[in-house]
């Protein structure tokens, strides 16, 4: 997403550093937060000796499985169908999964998000090693699915890197996840950053993907949820992060949809809770995104039944991106949320579904003849 043009901030999430007590305050252990029984790293997902399925494989970073790092038990699987078991620890490494490896499915193996953690620091602003160029929004991505049918569970996905450890840079974003696959469903996942931190997208323009997140917790400040995927966010919290750098609101921004306009299905959050550590009314719930390479883009957000906090500027809960593609025009909604967030002062600036509206705004009308809720 555009970088707006602010300070870097001074950012709390000092996590996996050396400071254990930066790691406790954001809820990211450097070491696993339950960890399974003594010699079964992959608790109730057998192991290397009595393989969950012969398509499956394990990883420890600790040595104790078929690989140490995940992205090497990517590379050595071809086809359709693998299941990958991660240990409870902390992957320091970049990951990506690409478009021939489909049906894949991570599994946790700790009784908890937090106690696999695959992380990574470069931002869009970061050199690249090879002295090409610096990675862009989409190369900073610390784990990258192009593939379709990708399944993970119980993991937590994340991307450290700091404003205030590169002043000066403009390249902010740093991407959690970048999805762009058909079918990609995440069950009790954490997707942690500052900017852009999770990126449900597709694979083209053309292609209308469909991802599934239920029960996930996002965390970050500027278009943390953005892109131009067809996705429903189903009991999912999102909590946005408080700057020490601004001295006024907007702090920033919970989704940046990118629809295209041939999309009928956009975003769709239901059922879930927007909180924050910010002062009351510093975000705003959304913009749109119209980019660059899609300037026929018409970004769609419903969101609906769900706890806006007092985080979330009630008044006025939508802001621009771009002048040139006002709010107004694109298509954003609501429907029956609770919550300070969600009281409608002005009615203009709160557009709101009709009943009947509202019984086609389903997580079924959405995602069609897939149902991925029916394994959460």
């Amino acid at each position: 997403m555009p970088s707006p043009h602010l300070r870097p901030p001074f950012s709390r999430r000092g996590f996996l550093l050396a400071s254990a007590g930066a790691s406790a305050a954001l809820g990211l252990a450097a070491a696993p937060a339950r960890a399974t029984a003594p010699g079964r790293p992959f608790g109730r997902y057998g192991s290397p000796a009595a393989r969950l399925t012969p398509s499956t494989l394990y990883v420890d970073p600790r040595g104790r499985g078929d690989f140490t790092t995940v992205q090497a038990a990517v590379h050595a699987t071809t086809g359709s169908g693998w299941i990958l078991v991660l240990a409870p620890g902390t992957y320091r490494e970049t990951v990506s999964v690409d478009p021939t490896r489909t049906e894949m499915t991570w599994l946790g193996a700790g009784d908890d998000p937090r106690d696999v953690v695959i992380v990574y620091d470069n931002a869009a602003g970061t050199p690249r090693p090879d002295g090409s160029g610096t990675y862009g929004t989409t190369g900073s991505a610390t784990t990258t699915v192009r593939a379709d049918g990708f399944t993970a569970r119980r993991i937590t996905f994340a991307n450290d890197w700091l404003r205030a450890d590169h002043p000066g840079m403009s390249g902010t974003q740093a991407v959690a996840i970048k999805v762009t696959g058909d079918r990609s469903a995440f069950h009790h996942c954490r997707f942690l950053g500052h900017q852009d931190t999770l990126y449900a997208d597709t694979n083209a323009l053309t292609v209308f993907a469909r991802q599934y997140f239920a029960h996930c917790y996002a965390e970050g400040d500027v278009d943390f949820v953005f892109g131009r995927a067809t996705a429903v966010f189903e009991h999912c919290h999102f909590r946005t992060l408080t700057r020490t750098d601004l001295a006024s609101a907007p702090y920033g921004f919970v989704f940046a949809p990118s629809t295209a306009g041939a999309n009928p299905r956009g975003y769709l959050v239901t059922r879930g809770r927007i909180t924050s550590e910010a002062p009351d009314a510093y975000y705003k719930l959304a913009r749109p995104w119209v980019p660059s390479s899609d300037r026929t883009a018409r970004p769609m957000l419903t969101v609906r039944e769900t706890w806006l906090g007092p985080g979330i500027d009630a008044a006025a809960p939508y802001a621009n991106m771009s002048d040139a593609y006002p709010w107004q025009n694109q298509r954003f909604a609501e429907y029956r949320n609770t919550g300070p967030g969600s009281e409608i002062t002005v009615p203009a600036d709160r557009p709101q579904l009709s009943a009947e509206q509202a019984a086609s705004a389903t997580r079924a009308a959405y995602l069609g003849d897939w149902r991925p809720w029916r394994t959460d």
